[in-house]
């Protein structure tokens, strides 16, 4: 028998809350009801330069608004710098970690030189300079040592996925040159350390999960269940976020907010009180099955 069920909403405050937040939000709360499980908050700030002050507070409100609230006190990431820090340690003393004396204009001439040019839009997968020796240069970053081959997991709406993460990612960054911890070793730590046992994000966030997934295994701990759900998308495309004008959320009528989150998800649209509406949302919850089983 599995570990009880135990899922999260990991949001960054950056700013409140919008439409395709809510939507993930909205999703990982209905995941963790249907299953009887645990759905806690997790404010994702160790990006500080990125944060605004008392966004994490109003994204608190916010969900409270919508019924969405933790069964157990928010955490945030920013007071758990102790447990990153061991599980660096960890993974240099196994050899599986090694500092890097590249900046970005380095990584980028390395692969030109490679015959790798960086494409616009996309991630510049590491050469690997650093993989041997920093060469008398001093250290700005700390690696995880990636292995060959291709990771595969399963994900509930999306199916079988697979990344060939050596290839097309590299050696990826678990401390940052400026001093702040990377987001896939936090998150992973985090999760492990919480006890998730089921991953519920946007779609956005589908292509960490291999990183992730090495990070899991290279420190000994569980691997989670993932489901990455649709994005809202802007009118030209894109996915809404803050970054492209994604507008706070509207909750003078919470309700509203919710039955547009839940249209994105495939549910109907309810009417009356919020809590109403959840525990209808709850019963017609669809992602019960990976998606291939």
């Amino acid at each position: 028998m599995g570990a009880p069920y135990r899922g999260r909403f990991a949001p960054s405050p950056t700013g409140p809350l919008h439409a395709g937040s809510l939507v993930a939000a909205l999703a990982s709360w209905l995941d963790a009801r249907r299953h009887g499980g645990v759905w806690g908050v997790r404010i994702e700030d160790v990006d500080t330069p990125r944060c605004v002050p008392g966004a994490d507070r109003l994204i608190l409100e916010q969900l409270a608004r919508c019924g969405l609230v933790s069964d157990a006190p928010p955490v945030w990431q920013s007071a758990r710098s102790a447990l990153y820090r061991s599980a660096l340690d960890r993974l240099v003393a196994q050899g599986r970690a090694y500092p890097c004396a590249c900046s970005r204009k380095d990584i980028e001439q390395a692969l030109a030189a490679q015959g790798r040019p960086r494409v616009r839009g996309q991630e510049a997968p590491y050469p690997g300079t650093c993989r041997d020796g920093l060469h008398g240069r001093p250290a700005r970053a700390w690696r995880l040592r990636v292995p060959d081959g291709v990771v595969h997991w399963q994900d509930r709406r999306l199916g079988p996925r697979q990344q060939d993460v050596s290839h097309e990612v590299g050696d990826f960054v678990l401390l940052r040159a400026d001093g702040l911890w990377a987001y896939q070793l936090a998150v992973v730590v985090d999760d492990a350390d919480q006890g998730i046992t089921h991953v519920v994000r946007g779609e956005d966030l589908a292509d960490n999960t291999a990183r992730q997934l090495l990070l899991q295994r290279a420190l000994g701990v569980a691997t989670p269940s993932y489901l990455h759900a649709p994005l809202v998308l802007g009118a030209n495309g894109e996915k809404l976020s803050k970054q492209n004008g994604a507008q706070p959320l509207d909750l003078a009528e919470p309700l509203r907010a919710l039955n547009e989150a839940a249209a994105v998800l495939g549910l109907p649209p309810q009417t009356g009180a919020v809590a109403a509406a959840l525990a209808a949302w709850v019963a017609r919850w669809p992602f019960l099955q990976s998606r291939g089983d």
